[in-house]
């Protein structure tokens, strides 16, 4: 494939709106089948919808073939002292199956922190299974360290 034929072929990333609900609820299906996470519609729809709406605290973006949505990217806002001020933690990135390989999620990831970087954001973050090679050299290729010294610790509230 030639550069010319592969830039055609990259989808547009296109800031969500409540108007893609509709659209970003079976991706999120697909993402929780993937990671064999629990998939609750309701709760999925109302934090979206929460999301969608009160931009303070991240958006979506929707990687976008024609008028086909083939993925989306979920970024959530946050803040460190750490690292000197906002940063932002991918909550969630879904390339549709057959999308899959073709450098989608690597463009969307460098569009991504391009654009928080000129928003002046300290951080972009991500998280990755430790049995995911593939994603991690993914990842690793595009510019995110591992931080060994820490570990990812949640308490559900």
């Amino acid at each position: 494939m030639t550069g010319t034929q592969s830039t055609l072929s990259m989808p547009r990333i296109e800031r969500a709106s409540l108007a893609d609900l509709d659209s970003i609820l079976p991706l999120m299906r697909g993402y929780y089948r993937d990671d064999g996470l629990a998939f609750d519609l309701e709760l999925a729809t109302r934090t979206l919808h929460r999301l969608l709406s009160e931009p303070q605290w991240g958006r979506v973006d929707l990687l976008r073939l024609d008028t086909t949505v083939v993925g989306y990217v979920a970024i959530c806002f946050g803040f460190s002292l750490e690292l000197g001020g906002n940063d932002a933690y991918i909550d969630e990135l879904f390339v549709l199956p057959e999308h899959r390989g073709r450098g989608y999620a690597s463009r969307a990831i460098r569009e991504i922190a391009r654009q928080l970087s000129a928003a002046g954001l300290r951080a972009l973050h991500l998280e990755v299974d430790r049995d995911n090679a593939a994603a991690q050299q993914l990842y690793a290729g595009l510019g995110f360290e591992r931080r060994e010294r820490y570990f990812l610790m949640t308490r559900s509230l």
